[in-house]
């Protein structure tokens, strides 16, 4: 009898632990991002380090790492579309009033938007688990 067709190997399945390479860089990640409340510059210092290890480590932490790309790019996206709306309020001659408050409320849904990606991420990857929906322009969950 043939061993190759009596014993077929199972398929080989990605373990989900603390020990997957490249968990380390998705942590300080999530943290620079959470940090560029503070410190503007931590965003796109992550995205960076985001960028450079995609591809090289697990395959379910590299759904953290689009995620966490997306979450740069869409952020640099929604802040250049505010930039433009409150350049065009001052052209239009509006208010101030109108201005400070646009920005006063961009940048306020701008961080409850990041920091519930970040925590949404932090928790799927305490969790060990892969984000669901990496492209997604909300939190990754389902499809």
């Amino acid at each position: 009898m043939n061993s190759a067709t009596s014993n077929p190997q199972p398929a080989t399945v990605e373990v989900h632990d603390k020990s997957a390479p490249g968990r380390g860089y998705v942590v300080v990640i999530y943290g620079l991002y959470i940090g560029s409340i503070m410190a503007v510059i931590t965003a796109p210092l992550g995205a960076l380090i985001a960028h450079w290890r995609r591809g090289r480590g697990a395959a379910w932490l590299d759904t953290h790492l689009q995620f966490q790309i997306r979450t740069f790019w869409l952020g640099m996206l929604a802040t250049a579309a505010a930039i433009l709306l409150w350049k065009g309020a001052g052209q239009l001659g509006l208010s101030s009033v109108y201005a400070w408050t646009f920005g006063y409320l961009f940048f306020t849904a701008g961080i409850i938007w990041m920091m519930g990606r970040c925590a949404v991420g932090i928790h799927r990857l305490t969790s060990n688990q892969a984000i669901d929906a990496p492209r997604s322009w909300l939190f990754g969950l389902g499809n």
